[in-house]
């Protein structure tokens, strides 16, 4: 299981918040060595595997198909320059995480279908590995990572099939220079993942809408260097995306977005890891409790998010305590600072 130790820094005039990461051991802070860590053990208790009874609906979108369906996470790149990107319509969930330089990355989670191709593929963060064991142990598709987080990847409970495992399962493939022509077959890819693990109950409840909510037609989630704005459509009775003030389209056609969204305020700060500029990685907080905003058929509800440990799933339950049930459908979550945007 992977813990969070949280300590409070000060670098000049901005007050961060630096993240070490344990796996069955302990990782010192960034000015320190790391010390060994455990071998993870295959899954968490309660991991749910693929072969065994499925739930009455899927519980990462409330529907009735690919109960069964082994869970797939991928890393797309979320910039202008990987759009329009592949597969993202067909998730039954999308991360949203902040990365260096205040852009953002997705994260997108298959079980009920599959599409074609997707990608851009791109390197996993130290985030995904804290998101990820509520999953029980999926297959995790990503383009590498760097040197320094590799044994972390192979201590945490994930499949790695990254490009460096998945051989012909990723492609170069389009007209964009690399690093943003990198995509990937999930069907191959889950091929090298036949004991990943099914669909389980990561906390998501789905029904009819709570009472109470505010009628809104729109929504922007903000980061240092993006913005990625949610439109309300009656029509299409979901919530359309936009991507710094553009419409956000798939490959595939048509806008992306989803039934409901979750803004989920998470602490945001500094780890250990540097990318190849030497900017800190961000590391997202996501056990605990916080506050959250859930958009879903037009109104927004004011939320409050729990995650008791990583090997457990996000409750979300509206301000009176009552379960806050989301529509059946895709959803999104937003991965957003709880405060002002964070920027290493």
């Amino acid at each position: 299981m992977v813990q969070i130790a949280w300590n409070g820094i000060v670098r000049g005039r901005t007050a961060a918040v630096l993240g070490t990461l344990v796996l069955g051991g302990s990782l010192a802070g960034c000015s320190g060595s790391d010390k060994p860590a455990k071998s993870a053990s295959p899954g968490p208790p309660g991991a749910t595997p693929s072969t065994s009874s499925p739930p009455a609906a899927h519980p990462f979108n409330g529907g009735k198909t690919g109960l069964k369906n082994p869970v797939l996470a991928v890393k797309i790149e979320n910039t202008r320059s990987a759009m329009p990107q592949s597969g993202v319509s067909a998730a039954d969930i999308v991360y949203i995480e902040q990365v260096e330089g205040g852009e953002t990355r997705l994260m997108a989670v298959y079980s009920s279908k599959l599409p074609r191709r997707v990608g851009p593929v791109r390197s996993a963060r130290i985030s995904d590995l804290h998101i990820l064991p509520q999953f029980g142990k999926p297959a995790f598709a990503f383009s590498g990572v760097q040197g320094a987080m590799k044994k972390y990847i192979r201590r945490s409970p994930v499949y790695d099939i990254s490009q460096d495992n998945g051989g012909s399962s990723y492609v170069r493939w389009g007209p964009k220079p690399i690093p943003y022509n990198l995509y990937a077959d999930p069907k191959d890819l889950l091929k090298q993942a036949p004991k990943a693990t099914g669909p389980r109950d990561i906390g998501f409840r789905f029904g009819p809408a709570p009472e109470g909510g505010r009628p809104v037609k729109s929504f922007t989630a903000r980061w240092p260097a993006t913005r990625m704005g949610f439109t309300w459509s009656a029509k299409e009775k979901r919530w359309l995306t936009s991507y710094n003030g553009s419409p956000h389209v798939g490959r595939e056609g048509g806008r992306l977005g989803g039934r409901t969204i979750v803004i989920q305020y998470a602490k945001t700060g500094r780890s250990q890891f540097r990318d190849v500029l030497g900017a800190y990685t961000p590391l997202i907080k996501t056990t605990g409790t916080g506050r959250a905003l859930v958009l879903r058929d037009g109104k927004a509800y004011d939320a409050k998010w729990s995650r008791p440990s990583e090997d457990k799933g996000t409750t979300f339950t509206t301000t009176d305590g009552k379960p806050m049930t989301f529509a059946p459908g895709q959803v999104w979550v937003a991965l957003v600072n709880d405060g002002k945007p964070y920027i290493p």
